[in-house]
């Protein structure tokens, strides 16, 4: 996938388009996965057609809310995403690892067989795209990679999209995003909806351009160009949420200020944040063996990786005590994590924006707000 600049853009038919566009990634042999309308959320699973993606679905979004409807507009786009995420398809929640069996008086290892088709993710937004990218830093590591992960990542193809509506929980533009991505994607569809409906495509792939020369597309105009930068541009005027960036090192400074115990009294320690991120890696493995068999022929013992989260009490367990024994010491590091110790890590921020962590809060918190004062607060010293 290419990182240059965009350049020639392409109209695609909103009504044959993307049914063009899903059955040529079927015939190139990918599994194809993007949103469906499930139990009134926004899922990501298998797209058939083009008439499986949602339309004329909004969403409404605020700390500890998500509300989906539906009206008769023929938009396809105009949803932001629920808590679902394209992680769990690139490092599944559970995964078997590998099975050993007890044979001729000897031990035989199995792993799971690879997939059989190649994703095509469709639907990707920035803050999506980029999650991509952060964890590829981070399970594609030269020094300790995820052969799972990387083997799921190598042909992955992306069909992202530029978000024109962006929900009250977002603050992609404060994490290095925006509404329209940039990189990190094969194909990208801008869906314009002033005068007449159309979606714009714009290749950012070699594999990208030969997949659009076969699904019927015309050369975008210059009003065409002008109504993408358009959409972008209103999106991002609209983004309520914003963090003082230039500001997130400060973090640490307040690490002992009295409003990390308030965020804490309201805090459940429910790890819902962290299932929801699209970024989070954290995982634990566990084997489970066969009971009675003590190595009887046969006897088979298997290993899962299952996500695990920084909420956990035993996730910092030394010795048979935990490091973080309180909810509060949980959230500040989950929250010092994301937006300062990460970058040292990794290079890049551990946040895209995409206020899955608040608007899937049960209690209500924003991270932005409680950053915002935390970061002030360390500004200042870290005194109260």
């Amino acid at each position: 996938m290419s990182s240059s600049a965009l350049g020639d853009m392409f109209v695609l038919d909103p009504a044959t388009g993307l049914d063009a566009l899903v059955r040529a990634l079927v015939d190139d042999g990918y599994r194809v996965v993007g949103p469906l309308v499930r139990d009134g959320v926004i899922v990501y699973d298998d797209v058939r057609s083009g008439d499986d993606l949602p339309k004329g679905v909004t969403v409404e979004q605020s700390a500890g809310r998500w509300r989906l409807t539906i009206d008769d507009r023929p938009t396809r786009f105009s949803w932001t995403p629920g808590a679902d995420s394209w992680k769990r398809f690139v490092f599944p929640a559970h995964q078997e690892v590998l099975r050993v069996r007890h044979v001729d008086g000897s031990f035989a290892t199995t792993r799971p067989p690879s997939p059989d088709r190649p994703l095509a993710l469709l639907g990707a937004r920035d803050c999506e795209t980029r999650a991509l990218g952060v964890l590829d830093r981070v399970l594609i590591d030269p020094d300790h990679p995820d052969p799972r992960y990387a083997e799921r990542r190598a042909d992955t193809f992306v069909v992202a999209v530029t978000c024109g509506q962006p929900s009250a929980t977002c603050w992609c533009t404060s994490m290095g995003g925006g509404p329209r991505p940039r990189e990190g994607f094969d194909i990208l569809l801008t869906e314009v909806t002033t005068g007449v409906h159309r979606l714009i495509a714009e290749p950012g792939s070699e594999r990208g351009s030969a997949l659009l020369a076969r699904v019927g597309i015309a050369p975008a105009t210059d009003e065409d160009h002008a109504d993408v930068e358009a959409v972008a541009d209103a999106a991002t005027s609209s983004m309520p949420a914003r963090l003082p960036g230039a500001d997130i090192p400060t973090l640490l400074a307040g690490m002992h200020h009295p409003h990390w115990d308030e965020v804490a009294a309201r805090c459940l320690s429910c790890a819902n944040c962290t299932m929801v991120c699209p970024t989070c890696f954290c995982s634990t493995l566990s084997d489970t063996a066969a009971l009675g068999a003590d190595h009887a022929a046969g006897a088979e013992t298997v290993r899962v990786q299952e996500w695990a989260s920084c909420f956990q009490l035993d996730h910092s367990n030394l010795a048979g005590h935990p490091v973080r024994a309180t909810t509060m010491s949980r959230y500040r590091q989950w929250l010092t994590h994301k937006l300062q110790t990460w970058p040292e890590q990794f290079g890049t921020l551990g946040c895209v924006g995409c206020g899955r962590c608040t608007t899937w809060c049960p209690a209500g918190i924003d991270l932005v707000e409680e950053a915002a004062v935390l970061i002030g607060a360390g500004a200042q010293g870290g005194t109260p």
